[in-house]
């Protein structure tokens, strides 16, 4: 039992601190910064840029009829969040590779699920280039989230689950 009880006091931990700190950075961006607005932390390679993203991931369906994009993006993280909920119910106490990828993956999806609700689009912010070679899209520390649980799961399927 006191496996059970760690395994959702871990959940609730890793999901509070990532929406707390995912909130506080994007409602520092909103408060500091105008739309648009960038400014260099490490010249040629790093910004902090406030964006409005309405779409998803490199804004994928950001230009898609506001009647569709709207519900679906409101849709898709509630159904993930309720997906991986169960999975995380399904995974073992001792699986800690896989509470921790369901963990940042459920908190990143309510991270930008809030940000959804509250403002109508995901505030993103953290900007990575390389001089003129390339841009990565900004995203925030809820995608940062996701993307590390993801990577998780994915090293742990391909190197770590042996196969039968």
């Amino acid at each position: 039992m006191k496996l059970l009880q760690r395994k959702y006091l871990f959940l609730g931990s890793v999901f509070a601190i990532g929406l707390i700190l995912d909130q506080w950075t994007k409602q520092a961006v909103l408060d500091r910064f105008k739309w648009g607005e960038s400014v260099a932390v490490l010249k040629g390679f790093f910004n902090l840029t406030y964006v409005r993203n309405k779409g998803a991931a490199f804004g994928f369906l950001h230009s898609a009829p506001e009647a569709f994009r709207e519900p679906f993006f409101l849709a898709i993280p509630v159904i993930a969040i309720f997906v991986l909920g169960y999975l995380f119910y399904r995974a073992k106490p001792d699986d800690r590779l896989s509470l921790w990828a369901f963990s940042l993956i459920i908190c990143g999806a309510a991270g930008n699920l809030v940000d959804r609700v509250r403002l109508g689009y995901v505030v993103d912010f953290l900007d990575f280039y390389v001089e003129s070679w390339g841009h990565w899209p900004a995203f925030n520390i809820a995608d940062s989230a996701i993307v590390v649980g993801v990577a998780l799961l994915f090293t742990q399927s391909l190197f770590l689950n042996p196969k039968d």
